[in-house]
């Protein structure tokens, strides 16, 4: 199911930044609430995830294509993991923003995800991950969100079934299989 939103930055940086301060009220002494410190759930999510995709884009090293991308990845511990693209002379070496994100998470021992924010520069539509990011994706799920954005702020909300049906996953690797002998 595809769904498709206005971010309205003002009212989310007033919704992140009221609960940015409710959980500082509530955190324990020398709890971190940096850019990958938790995010709670609700209606700002989408916003704050977005804005750090968008501040991963920054640090994308695209000498090549000048294409750059940045994803939030946020973890159902609620602890955000971000990544950019990092291009490399031999093309084939080179990764993507979302598949940094995720590689980070689980180098930290996250398997679990909640949701991916991705940005980039792309004038007037909105950015879609590649096919190798979307089966790094469906390794982690299904049923998770991941949220296209636009230069605009608007944004498309989908999971990564949308994004690859009839996928081939973890579960497939379980399944009874011919043998030479039959």
């Amino acid at each position: 199911m595809e769904r498709f939103y206005w971010w309205d930055r003002e009212s989310d940086l007033e919704h992140s930044q009221a609960s940015e301060t409710a959980r500082e009220s509530t955190q324990a002494p020398g709890m971190s609430t940096g850019p990958d410190s938790g995010l709670a759930p609700g209606k700002g999510q989408a916003a704050e995830l977005i804005r750090r995709s968008k501040e991963a884009k920054g640090f994308a090293y695209c000498p090549y294509s000048k294409f750059r991308v940045g994803a939030a990845l946020l973890t159902s511990a609620g602890k955000v993991f971000t990544g950019c693209n990092v291009e490399n002379a031999s093309s084939n070496l080179g990764i993507c923003a979302e598949r940094a994100a995720i590689q980070k998470a689980v180098s930290e021992g996250h398997l679990n995800f909640e949701a991916i924010a991705i940005a980039s520069d792309l004038k007037d539509q909105f950015i879609f991950p590649c096919g190798a990011c979307r089966q790094v994706m469906r390794e982690f799920g299904t049923d998770w969100v991941v949220y296209l954005s636009a230069p605009d702020g608007t944004y498309k909300e989908m999971t990564v079934e949308n994004l690859l049906p009839m996928s081939f996953g973890p579960d497939d690797l379980k399944k009874s299989k011919v043998t030479e002998d039959n």
